[in-house]
């Protein structure tokens, strides 16, 4: 996909939840966000770490109440296990991350992978961090239009 700076990040901040919970692979994710805040011609908000992906919501709802944060772009790797245990961790997070966009009026970016997916994979999905970027900053604009 071409990149282009149609997505008027100028003068945005974007803050940051990673989890510590695979942090070999979220901190890649930290990294490549940065990266993309900084093309769209955003800036970087605070960046907060939580033990893992189920724990963001609580973050997430501080970042969302700050005046200075106008999005927030969550990162981490959900990987399977022997049980059904990163489904749920991934089903109650995206559920709640989404309740806290509408609540607050403001994008959340789900730059999380998984559930069902092995370490390998959630090292190629890397990438995935700079496309929750990019979709935070282009809703913002959206939602700057709408309003007015």
């Amino acid at each position: 996909m071409a990149k282009d700076r149609e997505t008027g990040g100028a003068g945005l901040r974007v803050a940051l939840v990673a989890s510590e919970f695979n942090y070999d692979v979220t901190y890649l994710m930290v990294e490549r966000a940065r990266e993309e805040i900084e093309f769209l011609g955003a800036r970087a908000g605070p960046l907060v770490k939580t033990p893992g992906v189920f724990d963001m919501a609580l973050a997430v709802d501080a970042l969302l109440a700050r005046p200075d944060v106008d999005a927030v772009v969550t990162l981490g790797a959900v990987i399977e296990g022997e049980t059904d245990h990163d489904q749920v961790v991934m089903g109650q997070a995206a559920r709640k991350l989404t309740d806290l966009m509408v609540q607050h009026g403001k994008p959340v970016g789900l730059g999380i992978s998984g559930p069902g997916e092995t370490r390998l994979q959630a090292q190629d999905r890397i990438e995935n961090a700079a496309n929750a970027v990019r979709a935070v900053v282009k809703m913002a604009g959206r939602l700057k239009e709408i309003r007015g």
